[in-house]
């Protein structure tokens, strides 16, 4: 009786084990804004610790030639001055030509708080957001806590 018991008992332990494991790698994954890096258009180097302290950041992970981003990109710039109090970052993984066709394109030197680059084949943010599809959008608290994610087709609203 006490060999059933044990024989039992070990796997559902494990079972256990495992379950608790993943819940609280699901609850830590995304909620706090991860640490990247990335290059701007003009070829430097931004790391997130750069970040604004004490201000809210959208986070956008688009690819230039998506229509789903062309039509959030589009309806973006033109409320972009609603978004005028946060960080704005928008990442790629596309070449920098891209990323530099793209901020000529919609002018982001315009705006200083909005900062635009790729992240190149690291894929750090593909893989930690775990993303299939683009545009992406997750928004921070000015603690850097998630507050929400998007993850088809977000609306600027």
């Amino acid at each position: 009786m006490l060999m059933l018991v044990k024989r039992l008992l070990s796997p559902l332990l494990l079972l256990a084990a495992f379950f608790v494991l993943v819940q609280s790698l699901s609850a830590q994954t995304g909620s706090q804004l991860p640490q990247f890096g990335m290059t701007l258009s003009n070829g430097r180097f931004f790391n997130s610790s750069e970040l604004t302290k004490d201000k809210p950041v959208l986070l956008i992970y688009f690819a230039p030639d998506c229509d789903h981003c062309h039509t959030l990109m589009n309806a973006f710039f033109k409320n972009a001055a609603s978004f005028a109090r946060a960080e704005v970052i928008m990442v790629t993984f596309t070449p920098l030509s891209e990323v530099t066709a793209f901020t000529r394109k919609h002018q982001t030197a315009r705006y200083p708080n909005i900062r635009v680059g790729s992240e190149g084949a690291s894929n750090f943010l593909r893989l930690y957001y775990k993303l299939q599809n683009t545009p992406f959008a997750a928004l921070y608290n000015k603690e850097g806590k998630l507050v929400a994610s998007y993850r088809k087709n977000p609306s600027i609203d």
